[in-house]
């Protein structure tokens, strides 16, 4: 959903004489809309949270296709034009149920991507419970990325009354201080 408006303007059914102000009552509704204060809530749960990753990206020509581990840490923000009556864009506690997903999906888990050749095997070492393997289209902090703006834009946010209000406007991956990648909405 975006936020934007349409407007259409039938210049036959117009007067020549009123078309000019037709237009600049179209330009001062836009400029309102564009001056209207947006708002932006921001939630990060730090390496510290103890998000044990294991994963590896079997497509590399480096040390990076064998399986290696992170303490990765995750930053969403979210915006909107209009508060929720308590003057919230999100209630923090409602992301309750997004940290718990990030409990299930990154809490000492290996990460498989789906297309892995080896994957048989990893999910062989599942069923003997010796790692606990979540399946992603893609590893790496771009995919995973992806991954959670999929999720938040395609469940959490119905699930919380978020849709049409509040839009994700960026989630933020990060596998060490110094190595992050981000997914960032459309237009930003």
């Amino acid at each position: 959903m975006t936020d934007r408006k349409v407007f259409t303007l039938d210049i036959g059914a117009i007067p020549p004489e009123h078309a000019a102000a037709a237009i600049e009552r179209i330009k001062s509704e836009i400029q309102g809309t564009e001056r209207r204060p947006k708002y932006i809530s921001t939630k990060t749960y730090g390496a510290e949270r103890g998000f044990a990753v294991a994963y590896r990206q079997y497509k590399a020509e480096s040390h990076c296709n064998l399986i290696h581990g992170y303490a990765m840490g995750f930053h969403f923000e979210f915006e909107s034009y209009d508060l929720d009556a308590r003057n919230w864009v999100v209630d923090f506690g409602s992301l309750k149920t997004l940290k718990d997903k990030l409990d299930d999906w990154f809490d000492h888990t290996c990460l498989v991507a789906q297309d892995d050749p080896e994957f048989a095997l990893f999910e062989e070492m599942h069923n003997r419970k010796l790692i606990k393997m979540v399946v992603v289209e893609r590893t790496g902090c771009e995919g995973l990325a992806q991954f959670l703006a999929d999720y938040i834009n395609e469940i959490w946010m119905e699930e919380n009354g978020y849709h049409g209000r509040v839009k994700l406007r960026k989630v933020e991956v990060r596998e060490t201080p110094s190595n992050s990648a981000m997914w960032l909405a459309p237009g930003l």
